[in-house]
Parts: C-alpha cells; sequence; structure tokens
C-alpha cells in the first residue's frame, strides 16, 4: 500500500517587523520574529541536508521543520513557492525572499526512489 502527506504551508517570509506595524501589537512582533526565526531554520535545514545529509540534521529548532521532517528527504518531492511584491517599497524584502530562493534552490536535497502510478477510474 502506498501513502502520500501534503503539507500546504504560508509563511509571511522574510518580514521587516517596523515596517509589518508588529513593533506596535506584542503579539504581531513575536509572532514575526518567529517566522523569520522558522525561515532561517528551515534555510539551515536544507543546507544541511544537502552538505551532510547523515549528519545531525537540526529539525527540531522550529516547529515549521519538526512539521516538514518527512517532506524534506528522502523517500519525498517538495516544492516551494516564493511570493515577492512589485512594489518598490517592498523591494528589501523581495530580495531577501529572493537570495532565501536562491540558496534553497541551490541545494541537492536528495530524489523520491518510489514511483507509483495511480489509477483515478476508480475514484468516478
Amino acid at each position: 500500500s502506498t501513502s502520500g502527506i501534503l503539507n500546504l504551508i504560508g509563511l509571511a517570509g522574510s518580514e521587516d517587523i517596523t515596517k509589518s506595524g508588529a513593533v506596535l501589537d506584542e503579539v504581531q512582533r513575536k509572532e514575526a520574529i518567529k517566522i523569520n526565526s522558522s525561515l532561517q531554520t528551515l534555510g539551515l535545514v536544507i543546507s544541511k541536508l544537502a552538505s551532510d545529509p547523515n549528519g545531525h540534521i537540526p529539525y527540531r529548532d522550529s516547529k515549521l521543520t519538526y512539521l516538514l521532517q518527512n517532506s524534506l528527504g528522502g523517500n519525498s518531492k517538495t516544492l516551494m513557492f516564493v511570493n515577492i511584491s512589485p512594489a518598490c517599497e517592498n523591494v528589501k524584502e523581495s530580495i531577501s525572499s529572493l537570495r532565501f530562493a536562491t540558496t534553497v534552490n541551490n541545494c541537492e536535497i536528495g530524489t523520491a526512489k518510489k514511483s507509483t502510478k495511480i489509477d483515478f477510474s476508480q475514484f468516478h
């Protein structure tokens, strides 16, 4: 039998806390800090998987990477979308997001090993 997991995660990445207005609201400020920290940890985990897959991978350093542990290596396929803003006032965040995407894209973390053809006719 074959099973699969689909994770859909949306993050407000590379947030500039002072621009987001989160400075005024303590809860939003803490949330923005945690999002940025999780993204840093995700980048670190992906880099470690690429450079030393048999070494210590810090999955437990953030909830995000802990939850994505089974989707980041081994017998899995991972796809990441990075959304950026065309607005001039967001150029700093857009560049930061593109740098993150470039770093992640340059990492080879392995390929999925099993491919199963699904007969969709049984779902009619």
